[in-house]
């Protein structure tokens, strides 16, 4: 086993080691996919959120034992970045991986849970959402924070920020899902807009997004409208292509 955890909570190592050891028998379930699983566990005032990633296949074990950090090693590197440059992430606790004789088996990525008001998909799929257009350019103006400091969050999408209500006219928002970013000394404008394509298919969500955007970095509106529409468009088309293959796939008869 090899573990790393933030010198804040080495206090906690024993009891965090306990958990991801029971992490099948015990702590409450708040995310079970196909091929992630996500627990919260409760120790002491401390309340843990672990990420579970699915077991690599044989190729992927040496990939990432030989060639490139596990996916729990960069989700903990990554947060830790971020905080380091003043962007909303739960704080990185630890990240655990196992290893056999051919590379790694299982990996884990510790955070503090974090209580939140809001996902921004909610935004998306609910337009009547209160001060809906305030906290979506309040998301814009974060978004152009990340990509000042060159940060591509690869995984932008809808259900990977969440929000937090700090008082009547300020929101805090928070990254999550953290083991695909590229760092960049400066982004283009094309760079930019593409990193936006898949936060909603609405087109006035759009509008708003690229005028607050063009706010701040001194753009035309309507010359970053055209460029994000068209990254979004480009992204929904093919979204819509895949699943309808996946689909025609599923209905095949065996």
């Amino acid at each position: 086993m090899i573990i790393k955890i933030h010198p804040d909570f080495k206090s906690y190592q024993t009891e965090i080691i306990n958990c991801i050891s029971n992490f099948d028998k015990q702590g409450q379930l708040i995310y079970g996919g196909s091929r992630n699983s996500i627990k919260i566990f409760d120790i002491g005032d401390l309340v843990l959120n672990i990420k579970a990633f699915q077991r690599p296949n044989f190729i992927k074990k040496i990939i990432y034992t030989y060639f490139r950090a596990s996916k729990a090693k960069r989700s903990y590197n990554f947060a830790q970045y971020l905080i380091d440059n003043n962007i909303g992430t739960p704080k990185p606790i630890a990240y655990v991986e196992y290893k056999d004789i051919l590379g790694l088996t299982n990996s884990y990525y510790v955070c503090e849970h974090l209580e939140y008001d809001l996902m921004f998909r909610e935004l998306v799929t609910d337009s009547n959402w209160p001060k809906h257009e305030e906290i979506l350019r309040q998301f814009t103006q974060f978004c152009y924070k990340l990509h000042e400091n060159g940060i591509e969050f690869k995984d932008h999408s809808p259900g990977n920020t969440l929000i937090k209500k700090e008082s009547d006219k300020h929101y805090k928002f928070y990254l999550v899902d953290l083991n695909r970013m590229t760092f960049h000394d400066n982004m283009s404008l094309e760079q930019r807009m593409f990193n936006l394509r898949r936060l909603t298919p609405k087109l006035d969500m759009v509008s708003i997004i690229a005028d607050e955007y063009a706010k701040l970095n001194g753009e035309n509106s309507d010359k970053l409208f055209k460029m994000l529409w068209e990254a979004t468009s480009g992204f929904q088309r093919k979204f819509h292509r895949k699943k309808r293959f996946k689909n025609k796939f599923k209905s095949v008869p065996s």
